[in-house]
This record gives structure tokens, sequence and C-alpha cells, in this order.
């Protein structure tokens, strides 16, 4: 019989992945309804539901970047530092060029009709989106919600050429490391205390001069926190000392989670009058770093849970591990165009929210089984192998992507 696999399928970070995408989608779809700005906004927009984008945003992207890097070294493993940059040039660079020129473009437009900046149709403006020399207040054309992707291809071809000496490293040096910090009395407490660690000095070197912009060029810090996030996955994604800490310390961390949670909410209700009264200064910096270290336990949190509870396959979970990327791709589009009618037409928030919800994930739901994963030509434009390929390996490769 043939041998065990080294390393198992963690189905776990399967489906972490797919929940992290789909609080993505709830996330984008809130923006519509909070005071931020953003593309367009609801007639209901106000300060309700801020709480809850909140307590998200410190961890949502960070989980994927960390995902995506434990995902990375599977992946590098299995192909080798140069098929995996060939490969990933192609699975992340048609989606990113396709995106920008066709998915995207509708989010601009009704940014710009809103604004009043435009008034044509989306057939009259779609030139003027493609014309790097137009003169828009935004920028076009642009990734929005794509950036992630652009940023993880990035980060991809940057470390293909040194994956297998990384690799190497953390098979022997690195893993008698990791065991020296993971794997004795106080591994639990490093698990949760270490990462966190470089994002502190970020927020105090980076982040005050460098604003998040998804840019590319000049997001510096961001770069720092996602980088780091994508490096801590595939260092550590077949370390057996740093995943036995984070089983070990999972009752600590979700206590962890809910307080840091509830008291950071309390803060940032109340961050404007804090911010501004002297008597509050001491609070702020105190806070900040409570907010980086509750970013990290909440994904330490949900890698034990998930591992706990999920690691096992499905026939559900076949189907969206490859169904979730083509959804990221599209939903955000669909919010934005579905958001824009629906506000329009003097709906009680009570039905337009879960028509904007709802109909954004029917939509990606829809537009993925009936026409992305069906036509040929399709399925590499969101990231998907030709359906020549077997299910099995559709299944792979399509976990591998992100």
């Amino acid at each position: 019989m043939p041998n065990a696999p080294a390393f198992p399928r963690r189905y776990d970070l399967d489906w972490l992945r797919i929940i992290a995408f789909g609080l993505l989608i709830l996330y984008h779809s809130g923006m519509f309804y909070v005071t931020w700005g953003w593309h367009v906004k609801s007639v209901h927009a106000g300060p309700e539901a801020e709480w809850a984008m909140m307590l998200l945003n410190p961890w949502r992207l960070a989980l994927l970047f960390f995902i995506s890097g434990v995902a990375l070294r599977f992946a590098a493993d299995k192909l080798g530092g140069s098929k995996l940059a060939r490969e990933r040039v192609v699975r992340l660079g048609l989606p990113i060029l396709f995106g920008m020129a066709v998915v995207v473009a509708p989010q601009s437009w009704l940014q710009l009709v809103e604004s009043g900046e435009f008034s044509g149709s989306f057939l009259a403006f779609w030139p003027q989106y493609l014309d790097f020399g137009s003169d828009f207040s935004i920028t076009t054309p642009t990734w929005n919600h794509l950036w992630y992707i652009v940023y993880l291809l990035v980060y991809t071809l940057m470390l293909a050429p040194f994956a297998g000496r990384i690799a190497r490293f953390m098979g022997g040096t690195g893993a008698q490391i990791t065991k020296r910090l993971f794997g004795g009395k106080w591994g639990p407490a490093a698990a949760l205390v270490l990462p966190v660690l470089p994002h502190i000095l970020y927020r105090i070197t980076l982040d005050p001069y460098f604003k998040t912009t998804h840019d590319l060029t000049w997001d510096w810090a961001n770069h720092a926190h996602s980088l780091t996030l994508l490096m801590i996955g595939f260092l550590l994604a077949k370390d057996v000392h740093f995943w036995s800490a984070i089983r070990r310390v999972l009752p600590f961390a979700v206590g962890l989670m809910v307080g840091l949670g509830a008291g950071l909410s309390v803060l940032w209700e109340n961050w404007e009058m804090l911010s501004e009264g002297g008597d509050w200064d001491w609070i702020i910096w105190p806070a900040r770093i409570a907010r980086l270290a509750y970013a990290w336990i909440t994904i330490a949190a949900l890698l034990g849970l998930a591992e706990r509870y999920l690691n096992r396959p499905s026939r559900a979970l076949t189907y969206m591990t490859e169904a979730i990327f083509p959804w990221y791709i599209l939903h955000q589009t669909l919010t934005v165009m579905l958001g824009y009618w629906l506000t329009r037409q003097d709906l009680p928030v009570g039905i337009e929210a879960p028509l904007v919800i709802g109909g954004t994930f029917a939509g990606c739901a829809l537009l993925h089984e009936l026409a992305i994963r069906r036509v040929g030509f399709l399925r590499p434009l969101f990231g998907l192998k030709p359906a020549s390929a077997s299910p099995v390996s559709r299944k792979a490769s399509a976990a591998a992507t992100v």
C-alpha cells in the first residue's frame, strides 16, 4: 500500500478560506450601509452596523493572507518554485486583467454617476474607463477589491525563487527553532504573542506615514502587514510544533478573542471622544496595540476551531473550494449594481438590505454555476483550470490558488 502523505490535506483550512471569503462578501455588502466612504451608498446608510464591521476589519484579510501563505507552501512543495511562478502568472494574472477590464468597470461607472461626474450609459463610459488618459477623479481602469489578487501574485513571484530553500530550512534548522518556540510549556503563549510583534513595529514605524492605498507602489505599511502574514503561513504551514500550540491554546484564545472584541468595541464606540480629549491620550496606543493582538488572536482561535470541527471532506467543500474564487471576483460589482438600483426604489431598509445581500450571494452562485464553470473560455478568466482537468485535480488546484 502507498505510504500516507507526510502532512495530510488540511480540509479545515479549505473551509476556513471559504468562510473568510464569505465574510468578505458580507463586509463589502455592509460597506453600502455604513457612514464610511464607498463607491455607492444606500439612502439608509448609518452607524448602526459599524460595530460589527469594526470587529471584522482587523482580521478578515489578514486571515486570507495567512491561509494563502499556507496554500503557497503546499503548492511550492508539490510544483517547485519555477513551475509555481509560471502557473500563478496565468491563474491569477488572467483574472486580474479580465477583472480590471470588465468585472470592475461597472463599479467605477456607478460611482461616477452617483457623484454626478458622469451621466451616460455604461457603454458610453466603458471606452473612457479603458483609456488610461481619462481625467476622472478616480483611477481608471482600476482593480478595486481585486487588489488582494494583485498583491498575492506579486508576493508569490517574490517568494517563488526561494521557496525550495525556505522549505528545506523549515524541515531542518527551522523545525528545531519552532520546537523551542512552540513545543514547550510556553509554546501556546508564544503562538499568540510572537506573530503580533512585527505588526506592532509596523504600526509604530510605517502606519503613521503610509496610509493604505491599494495602489501597489505606495502602500508600504499594508505590504509589510500582508506579506508578513503570508510568510508566517508559508513558514509554519507544515510545522507540527506550531499547530500543536494552536490546538493547546484554543480555549484561551477563544476567551481572549471575545474579551478583546468586547473591550475594543466599547473603545471604538467612544473613539472620537477619547482621541480628542487630552485626558485620554494614554489609552490610544494601548488600544492600537490591542487591536493588532485581537487580529492575530482571532486568527489563532479560528484556526484551532476549524481544525477541531471542520477538518473533514464533503461534497459541499469540493464544490465551494472551486466556486469561492469566482464568487470573490464577482461579488463587489454585484453589490454595487444591486445596491445602486434597489436604494432608488423607496424600499425600507428591512427589505432593501436582505435583497442586496441575498442578491449578491445568489448572483455569484448563479453566474458561477450556469456560466463560469460550464463555459470553457470563462474558466481561466475566473482563476479556474480547464474543464478537462479531473475533479480531484481541480479541487486540489483551486484550493491552492489562494
